[in-house]
C-alpha cells in the first residue's frame, strides 16, 4: 500500500479487535485507505491515509485535547476511539502533550440555535477568510467568543 501499487478503493489496512463485537466498530474497523491525490504538505509522496475514526483520537492527543466534542451520529465509535488510545499510549507510541491527561470523546444532541452559524467547517471559514477576528471574537458562538460577549460562564451551566 506504502508504494502507491495499487488502485484506489481496492485494499485499506484494518485492525482485527473482535469479530464477536456487538458494536461494528470495534469488529474490523479500516485504518488506513489509498488514496491518490496530492496531498498539500508531501504531494504524491504518500498513497495511503488514515481514516477518520483512527486520525482523530491520535489527533486530539497530539494536539493536547482533553474533550472531544461530538454529536450522537459518533457514540458508536466511542469504542473504537478509547480502544486506538489504549493501545497507543501504553506502548509510548503515542503521549498526551500534558503527560498525564489523555482524550475523552463525550457526545451531546446536535444544537439548531436560529440565525448562528455552528458549523465547524463554516466557522473555519469565517476565521480563516478574517470575516472574524479570531475564534474569541464576540460575534463567534465559541466558549471564547461568548467569553468576550460578557456571557457569565453560570449562564452556559444553566443553559
Amino acid at each position: 500500500m506504502r508504494k502507491g501499487e495499487y488502485p484506489e478503493g481496492t485494499h485499506v489496512l484494518r485492525a482485527k479487535i473482535d469479530m464477536s463485537s456487538p458494536n461494528i466498530n470495534l469488529r474490523d474497523p479500516a485504518l488506513y485507505r489509498i488514496k491518490h491525490e496530492n496531498h498539500q504538505a508531501t504531494g504524491d509522496e504518500w498513497s495511503m491515509y488514515p481514516m477518520y475514526d483512527f486520525s482523530h483520537p491520535i489527533v486530539d492527543a497530539v494536539e493536547g485535547i482533553t474533550y472531544s466534542l461530538c454529536t450522537l451520529e459518533f457514540e458508536d465509535h466511542r469504542p473504537f476511539y478509547d480502544w486506538t488510545l489504549d493501545k497507543l499510549i501504553p506502548g509510548g507510541l503515542l503521549s498526551p502533550t500534558d503527560g498525564s491527561r489523555r482524550p475523552r470523546q463525550i457526545e451531546f444532541s446536535r444544537l439548531n440555535v436560529k440565525n448562528t452559524v455552528l458549523s465547524k467547517r463554516k466557522l473555519i471559514q469565517l476565521v480563516t477568510e478574517n470575516h472574524v477576528s479570531g475564534w474569541d471574537d464576540p460575534r463567534m458562538p465559541t466558549l471564547s467568543g461568548l467569553r468576550r460577549r460578557g456571557i457569565p460562564p453560570s449562564a452556559l451551566r444553566l443553559f
